[in-house]
């Protein structure tokens, strides 16, 4: 018996490896972490948020709503208004239950900040935070 195999008629010899299977691994988990990825939307504007001693982090995914120290309300870039917090939370918590996070800017007015926290409230939001930035030691 011989240690080499004979080719018939019409026969190539197949040099190199499949990698088929390794394509539809690799396509695999792209698509797992394509579906498991959480986006976290941001407010779209920048605002100078006050320090506080006792800030922590919080979940990644959640409502941000900006203040800014002009009076302007808010979400994903546009301003929204007081008139659309309410709106805006009723429609976000119907997908998911996440909290609230308010990033008002250090010069924006205490009675402004109130009333978003209180739309949002009524919008149906169990938990609304006020977003700082942790204090320098």
């Amino acid at each position: 018996m011989s240690r080499f195999r004979q080719l018939h008629a019409g026969e190539e010899e197949a040099d190199g490896i499949d990698i088929s299977p390794l394509i539809d691994c690799v396509f695999i988990l792209l698509i797992f972490f394509i579906v498991t990825t959480t986006f976290v939307e941001e407010t779209g504007v920048e605002v100078d948020k006050p320090q506080a001693a006792s800030s922590i982090s919080l979940e990644k995914n959640s409502i941000m709503i900006a203040v800014t120290a002009k009076g302007e309300v808010v979400y994903g870039g546009r301003e929204i208004g007081i008139a659309g917090v309410q709106p805006l939370v009723k429609r976000m918590l119907q997908k998911e239950k996440v909290p609230v996070i308010v990033q008002a800017d250090e010069q924006a007015l205490a009675a402004l900040m109130i009333r978003v926290i209180d739309e949002a409230k009524l919008g149906g939001a169990e938990k609304v935070s006020i977003a700082t930035r942790a204090k320098q030691r």
